[in-house]
């Protein structure tokens, strides 16, 4: 399963793509919203993991402009913001940091059904 991660902090990024690469997973890093959309229009994945509040362009926003373009990839919103409003915009799937790393590996297995 190949991952894009879009998370700009950098410790919780290298935590989880460590997290994710000893399971066997092939993950790629965007640490701003731009970087994240650009790498998602020109490459491949199975699963987008996305911060909802990113430098340059923000999560919601990336989700917007994926459909846009013809994508259809399942997108696991991962964010500090825990209201229904946000659980709501968060399409395919929302878990709320602090996270335990057990629980978002089980929602990724999910994806993979």
């Amino acid at each position: 399963m190949k991952i894009l991660l879009v998370e700009d902090d950098k410790q919780v990024a290298d935590a989880l793509s460590e997290a994710l690469r000893d399971r066997n997973y092939v993950v790629e890093i965007a640490q701003d919203g731009t970087e994240g959309l650009e790498l998602a229009k020109t490459f491949t994945y199975d699963l987008i993991i996305l911060d909802l509040i990113l430098p340059k362009l923000d999560g919601i926003t990336l989700c917007q402009q994926l459909p846009s373009s013809g994508d259809r990839t399942l997108i696991l919103m991962l964010t500090g913001k825990d209201t229904s409003d946000d659980r709501v915009l968060g399409l395919d799937d929302y878990v709320v940091k602090p996270f335990e790393m057990k629980e978002l590996l089980a929602r990724i297995r999910a994806r993979r059904l």
